[in-house]
């Protein structure tokens, strides 16, 4: 009697069970549909492998590891749900321009993408703000990350954009935790109930309404853990070398 109660229990908690695990890229949610019309969804061979997001009409901002030599990526503007195929404004990348990336540890995590066309902008196609030059953003503060990325690790992959809030950790502390692979004056490391997991880099940490870092790296083991917080590329930091690319290009 006592195992078929708890199995009824069980089955009644199902439900509750699957839409909880369901609910966001790790513990966020959906986001309003086009509410972020300067994400883009990376693919290689039609799949998506990354995020990113449109800084001019024809530059996308994303992670240099996004990307190995003699792949050809394409850019899915405009999209909330990537199930639907048949909708998808789907463009060529030109160029793929990397700073001094190197992978290990990862160092200038950051990269250009140059489409093929200019992107035409609309209600669900759009830019977002860079920080401008000396900004900065401060610890504790409220800001937010987006993908299309694993709802968990190695779990299953969304087909609509999803979200999550997130708050930025100290330099000292993101130091004690990720010691000599964090560099504080090219990074920022956020923690918070929800956070990024895999195929979400690239996309952007955004802090009122400004994309202030470039989802990279975080926890090999777990999504958004709070020993080792997901670390962003310091958007601030590589303000010459993007209004360099995008003006000598």
């Amino acid at each position: 009697m006592t195992i078929i109660i708890s199995l009824l229990l069980l089955v009644s908690l199902l439900p509750y069970m699957t839409i909880t695990a369901h609910e966001g890229i790790v513990d966020g949610r959906e986001a309003e549909p086009h509410s972020r019309p300067y994400m883009v969804s990376i693919q290689l061979n039609d799949s998506h492998i990354c995020g990113g997001f449109l800084i001019t009409e024809q530059f996308v901002l994303t992670a240099a590891h996004c990307w190995n030599e003699g792949e050809v990526l394409t850019v899915v503007v405009g999209a909330h749900s990537l199930n639907e195929s048949k909708c998808l404004d789907r463009l060529r990348v030109n160029r793929c321009i990397r700073a001094k990336y190197k992978q290990n540890p990862y160092r200038n995590d950051i990269m250009l993408l140059k489409l093929m066309t200019n992107v035409t902008l609309s209600k669900n196609v759009g830019l977002i703000s860079l920080p401008k030059k000396g900004e900065d953003v401060k610890a504790d503060t409220l800001c937010s990350v987006a993908g299309w990325g694993r709802l968990w690790k190695n779990g299953p992959k969304p087909y609509r954009l999803m979200e999550a809030n997130t708050r930025i950790v100290n330099d000292a502390e993101c130091k004690n935790r990720w010691e000599s692979g964090y560099k504080a004056s090219k990074m920022i490391c956020a923690y918070g109930h929800g956070g990024s997991c895999n195929g979400d880099s690239g996309g952007p940490l955004v802090c009122n309404n400004t994309a202030v870092g470039v989802t990279s790296y975080g926890d090999p083991y777990l999504c958004n853990s709070r020993l080792l917080p997901n670390v962003y590329t310091r958007i601030s930091a590589y303000l010459p070398w993007i209004r360099k690319v995008i003006g000598n290009v």
